[in-house]
């Protein structure tokens, strides 16, 4: 009776709604916390290796908190397909953490912020299309569907409009932040499969754990370390595991039980809620594209999500 009730909040559209927006809301947070903290930390932006070892340090931990949680529970910890399960989860962990992220911190120290604001996004409405040919089933592909996925993005596009010259195409910049969102797409794809090798909060914390450790190692390789370590410091990195724990324990089991599309358009929200965040923690200005983008962002999550 307790599986049936659980099940039951996890797709039902105002929870669904709930736990999607709570998710991207906190990773919106994780923008300004990220720069605070490599501040703290005497990281500069020239030192991959260190934001490397960083974020593996971030995502191991979660991990590790998330099967902590998995473990209270009662939850199963093994394969219930053996090594073909963990074949899945080592690549999974490899492409929702390791090279995920990788592009991501590569790609930020060689691109403006606004260009990898727009090109990060490209990983929603891959997912969201990607998806209608995965799951033909349960995310088909229509005029609310295309049009919502339109109007999120230029709700993204919104955010940079006005701005300054933003440059041209560079492969360790624009290449990386591009190769970031696709592998954010395929992991939010493979999610849906992840609940036939193992239950979807285990297989997530498999994942966060791997895969920082995964970015750890060759952060530290290359010369990564935490230059400056303090109280403020360590205070912000928590913070940031809080969010990574919440933020991937809440979107992957909503992905494992509900159309793929109407889940990942929320994180749509995620650059507008960055760049708010970013002017209330760093004192960055705040400009009227962020209220239009926010709108037009919103617009397309209920397009998307609008009963038939």
């Amino acid at each position: 009776m307790a599986e049936r009730t659980e099940k039951s909040i996890w797709q039902r559209p105002l929870w669904v709604a709930i736990f999607a927006f709570t998710a991207a809301f906190a990773w919106g947070w994780a923008y300004p916390l990220i720069k605070l903290g490599f501040a703290e930390f005497g990281i500069t932006p020239e030192q991959t290796g260190s934001k490397m070892l960083f974020a593996g340090v971030r995502f191991a931990i979660s991990g590790l908190i998330i099967l902590a949680m998995a473990r209270g529970k009662g939850l199963r910890f093994g394969m219930s397909t053996g090594a073909r399960g963990w074949w899945f989860i080592l690549i999974f962990a490899l492409l929702n953490t390791t090279i995920h992220y990788a592009c991501f911190y590569i790609g930020l120290s060689h691109s403006a912020g606004s260009r990898a604001a727009i090109l990060n996004s490209l990983s929603v409405f891959a997912l969201v299309l990607l998806a209608c040919a995965a799951y033909p089933s349960t995310d088909r592909l229509g005029a609310s569907k295309l049009l919502g996925c339109a109007l999120g993005f230029v709700g993204i596009l919104a955010l940079n409009l006005g701005g300054a010259d933003s440059g041209e195409f560079t492969w360790l910049g624009d290449g990386m932040i591009i190769g970031n969102a696709l592998c954010s797409a395929a992991a939010g794809l493979m999610t849906r499969k992840m609940k036939s090798h193992v239950d979807v909060v285990v297989g997530t914390g498999y994942s966060l754990l791997f895969g920082g450790i995964l970015l750890a190692i060759p952060g530290i390789a290359i010369g990564g370390t935490l230059p400056v370590v303090t109280a403020w410091g360590i205070a912000i990195l928590l913070m940031l595991i809080v969010i990574s724990s919440l933020g991937f324990g809440l979107y992957n089991k909503l992905l494992s039980c509900n159309p793929v599309g109407k889940v990942a358009i929320f994180n749509s929200l995620i650059p507008v809620i960055g760049a708010v965040s970013s002017c209330a923690c760093l004192g960055e200005p705040f400009y009227w594209k962020y209220a239009l983008a926010a709108v037009l962002a919103a617009a397309g999550i209920y397009v998307i999500n609008r009963a038939k």
